[in-house]
């Protein structure tokens, strides 16, 4: 069977690597949970051991459900006298979203009319609703008017332990502590001997998680004790018994053998009680020191090796102090510089603030409030060898290495004269070292430089271990060249799987850093997507439009982040309009208008279906560009496809044409062939793909075609 198993925003990828490493036969990633397949006897499992998860959810029904009545109907026809006896509790939980039904709560009501008049009319009794504790939890979910209904085998949620007493004023949930302990990689330190250590431990949320880590105790043992999470006729309470016993003897040997390395410490003494209060009920009391002192005054453990977790003040009710952060980071350098950090964050700035190097940086969510998860290994890092003399790189590093530097030094007048700063330094120029190097500097701020390197697909011929050398190489050669950390390198690498190769995981870091290019200023993200915000193969394109567009009417089709817009404005174009379907993208078009001060009724934008919108519009424009994808299939519009779409397009596109005005239509898809016969019916059209394309793609010229329409008469 196909079940969802839920969990908080950032730890999708974690979670489906802890349900493979159950034996699960398939886990997949998806937004806030994970796709997973398996026997009911694994979806029990994941119940009770899954330290992450929210809600293990067993579909029963899925429906088309384009309205309220579909729903009920829907609902009512399902056997629920083969689901539920007439004496338990219910209570539904709805997650919906489209259109068809806007409130969870009706459409949690609807589920239950329908469920209780079900069993009336099977002559059953109506049963009890309990919200709380229910013997029956049903869960439905209405995504793009498909329903699914389905029983919630976790009964509640998954992250209460059982254990807590007392708590400060913001407690951290305790699947997100295990998020943080994994991260640091704790199970596998605490079996070399190592240490835990909480210099700001609150009521000990990460001490108590880490101590039954270690202690290999099921999470949901003491959240379940004797009585089953669900009373659904299809739980196997037979199988769930067995789990709770081999539960408890994993326990009974995993208590014996937890070392007494774990230390909490806090300014707060209200805080240490509840800390103790807690960690007497989860009966891992005698493996935590706990002590109230300042985080300067830090217990230094006896330790060697150990790990750091912390979750510093962040919030709304607590400040978030970046002096603090900055304490936090040099207390640790000076305690237990060779130890590891995992340390929650409520922001990148405080991650920053920390003076910390992080060698991994994630997004996780706390509830509502987004934080960065900095993971540093080790927490002081050794001033550099050899005296900042060059590093010593291998053959093949060197081979890229010397590659780099003479395209910077062909480059290097080039950049210098027009002012640029983001632009590609490398791309597969040998064969073996087959990605793209990016450059991006930072404007202002520290004024760092970025490097954003996609692999390509390397042959099915070329053995792992060999792709993996050459990328390490590839790598150390960048950042010995351009002398930047680690820490300021994306790398987007492929990975092979079924259906051939794909990138792999995106870094969740929400981190943002401003660039300049012609004369603009503009907000890219290097880390959590596979493009940043700024392609820079379109550059000579966009100042050429954006010097056309001063003191004219500017549009820009599939706008994405609404560069050619900003650049257009910053120019000075009379008014410009951006159109793209993603609200995301129009978002980031509106932060990098604002951060030239444009705004406002002369800078509009549009969320809708390019060619519908043209369809229907009336205004006319002087300077049109247009990029649309290869192809989209988004829910929210037709299925399109940019060969089969192109005449339609530039049709609508060019009526839009004011007298004398002119049409960019760019695409990068290799096969494409534009209709020339069927557009010379309504526009002159010429190719002008050489014109756009910069010294820095001229290995790749065919990156990106580009052709100049204008409406006939």
């Amino acid at each position: 069977m196909k079940f969802f198993v839920s969990c908080a925003k950032g730890l999708e990828y974690l979670l489906a690597d802890e349900l493979l490493a159950m034996g699960l036969p398939k886990a997949t990633a998806t937004i806030a949970g994970v796709n997973a397949e398996g026997e009911l006897r694994d979806a029990q499992h994941v119940v009770l051991w899954s330290r992450l998860a929210s809600r293990v959810l067993w579909p029963l029904e899925e429906f088309d459900c384009p309205d309220e009545a579909a729903l009920y109907q829907g609902v009512v026809s399902m056997p629920w006298e083969d689901h539920l006896d007439a004496d338990l509790t219910l209570a539904v939980d709805a997650h919906v979203s489209g259109t068809a039904i806007t409130h969870a709560r009706f459409a949690a009501q609807r589920v239950k009319d329908a469920v209780v008049d079900r069993l009336r009319g099977e002559g059953l009794e109506r049963p009890s609703v309990n919200v709380d504790l229910p013997d029956v939890r049903i869960n439905l979910s209405l995504r793009k008017g498909r329903a699914t209904i389905s029983i919630d085998l976790s009964g509640g949620p998954m992250h209460r332990r059982g254990w807590r007493q007392s708590q400060n004023d913001a407690p951290l949930k305790e699947n997100l502590a295990a998020a943080v302990l994994m991260r640091a990689g704790w199970p596998k330190i605490h079996a070399e001997g190592g240490g835990l250590l909480d210099p700001m431990c609150g009521s000990g949320t990460l001490l108590i998680e880490g101590a039954l880590m270690a202690a290999d105790v099921a999470p949901g043992l003491q959240r379940h004790g004797s009585i089953p999470p669900s009373r659904w006729r299809g739980f196997d309470q037979a199988q769930w018994k067995a789990l709770m016993g081999e539960a408890r003897e994993r326990e009974q040997v995993g208590r014996a053998a937890l070392k007494q390395v774990i230390h909490g410490s806090d300014i707060d003494p209200q805080a240490i009680r509840a800390a103790k209060e807690n960690a007497e009920v989860a009966g891992v009391s005698e493996a935590i020191w706990f002590g109230v002192r300042d985080v300067a005054d830090m217990q230094v453990p006896p330790q060697e090796i150990g790990c750091v977790v912390c979750n510093p003040p962040y919030d709304e009710r607590l400040a978030a102090d970046a002096v603090l952060y900055r304490r936090i980071g040099d207390a640790l350098k000076r305690a237990v510089p060779q130890w590891k950090a995992s340390l929650l964050c409520g922001s990148a700035d405080l991650a920053f603030a920390t003076g910390l190097r992080a060698r991994k940086t994630y997004q996780l969510f706390n509830g509502a409030i987004e934080c960065a998860l900095i993971v540093c290994d080790p927490i002081a890092v050794p001033a550099r060898e050899n005296d900042g003399q060059p590093r010593e790189l291998s053959e093949g590093a060197q081979m890229v290495a010397n590659r780099l530097r003479k395209n910077l030094k062909k480059f290097k007048s080039w950049l210098a004269r027009e002012d640029i700063t983001c632009f590609r330094a490398y791309d597969a120029d040998l064969p073996e070292y087959a990605a793209a190097i990016d450059v991006y500097r930072e404007d202002g701020g520290k004024g760092r430089t970025f490097l954003h390197v996609q692999e390509y697909a390397a042959p099915a011929t070329i053995p792992d271990a060999d792709v993996r050398r050459r990328r390490n190489e590839l790598l150390a050669a960048a950042r010995e060249v351009f002398q930047v950390p680690a820490e300021q390198v994306a790398l987007k690498s492929r990975e092979r799987g079924k259906g051939g190769s794909k990138y792999g995981r995106f870094e969740q870091r929400g981190e943002f850093i401003l660039v300049r290019e012609n004369n603009a200023l503009l907000r890219v993200n290097l880390f959590d997507y596979l493009d940043t915000g700024l392609f820079l193969d379109h550059r000579p394109l966009r100042r050429h439009m954006a010097e056309q567009a001063r003191g004219k009417r500017f549009l820009n089709l599939f706008c994405y982040t609404g560069v050619a817009s900003v650049e257009a404005a910053v120019a000075g174009a009379v008014s410009t309009t951006s159109v793209d379907l993603s609200g995301t993208y129009l978002q980031w078009c509106a932060d990098n208008l604002a951060l030239n001060g444009m705004g406002g009724s002369r800078h509009q934008l549009v969320q809708a279906d390019a060619i519908k919108w043209l369809e229907a519009e009336q205004g006319q424009f002087d300077v049109i560009f247009c990029d649309p994808p290869t192809f989209s299939n988004s829910a929210r519009a037709e299925d399109f496809d940019v060969q089969r779409e192109q005449l339609r397009l530039l049709r609508a596109a060019v009526a839009r044409l004011a007298p004398g005005g002119v049409l960019y239509f760019s695409n990068n898809f290799r096969r494409f062939k534009l209709e020339e016969n069927a557009i010379a019916e309504f526009a002159r059209c010429r190719e002008i793909s050489a014109r756009t394309i910069g010294p820095d793609f001229e290995r790749n010229a065919r990156i990106h075609r580009a052709w100049e329409l204008q409406r006939l008469g």
